[in-house]
């Protein structure tokens, strides 16, 4: 698609990255936000992010590589290349949840009301961040002969060349947004803590394993290919998130009686 946003001389500002780092951006300045309607310490919730980003960043990108692997034999430098794609989430996730559960207890925040404050501003910096992904062509879809099939011809897009594929991440993109509309429209009638959390992780994980099954990048595959990768750790964080749900429910009407 259009890999490089524009080039002012020898700085190039990459499409992907510039859309990751917006839907960054946007995601805390939501936080942050409702983090002052809600009474807590803007600066503590911020330095606390900054880590949570970081340790994200990083997961994602290690997931990612090793993916592709075979990518990276003949340039192992290109492993640092962020800006030009390559970020898998649930890389990302399962790094970030540690983290953040040391720096949340270090702050003195509750674990689930910090991820209530923050799960709208995931799905929208997710949301925005897929846009980046279609525009370098990474996570792209299986070929199609649907209308909207996108066909990728910039040499350096990272989907497939000359063929309608997929648009699944524009299929993200949409599910996030979706997402991120249903949670805020749901934050004004929360009844236990944890409830906004949880629903986005539901939600997310079943659109991210609805939508894999339209994906055409290599990953992990079980069961003679039925499964991927990124299926299992949906369904697992979908039946966990499930599980959670209910726990935390049942928690707040025992503890209200």
């Amino acid at each position: 698609m259009h890999p490089i946003l524009f080039q002012i001389g020898p700085v190039t500002i990459y499409t992907y990255g510039f859309f990751v780092a917006t839907g960054l951006m946007l995601g805390i300045s939501l936080a942050l936000i409702q983090a002052k309607k809600e009474g807590y310490d803007s600066q503590k919730i911020l330095d606390g992010v900054f880590y949570i980003i970081l340790a994200g960043i990083i997961g994602s990108r290690i997931f990612y590589v090793i993916q592709n692997l075979a990518s990276y034999k003949d340039s192992p430098l290109n492993v640092f290349k962020l800006w030009e794609g390559g970020l898998v989430f649930y890389g990302g996730f399962l790094l970030g949840i540690p983290v953040a559960w040391i720096l949340i207890r270090r702050q003195g925040f509750c674990f689930l009301d910090f991820f209530d404050l923050f799960a709208p501003s995931m799905a929208i910096g997710q949301a925005v961040g897929r846009i980046g992904c279609f525009f370098a062509g990474c996570c792209y879809g299986l070929p199609t002969q649907l209308p909207w099939g996108v066909t990728f011809t910039h040499p350096q897009s990272l989907a497939l060349k000359g063929i309608p594929l997929h648009p699944t991440q524009l299929y993200s993109s949409l599910a996030c947004f979706i997402i991120f509309f249903i949670l805020v429209s749901f934050r004004e009638h929360i009844r236990f803590t944890g409830q906004l959390f949880c629903l986005y992780l539901i939600l997310h994980s079943g659109s991210r394993f609805t939508i894999e099954f339209f994906r055409g990048d290599p990953r992990p595959w079980f069961w003679n290919q039925t499964i991927s990768l990124p299926q299992l750790i949906s369904l697992f964080i979908f039946i966990t998130a499930a599980f959670l749900y209910f726990y935390c429910k049942k928690t707040h009407q025992s503890a209200n009686q």
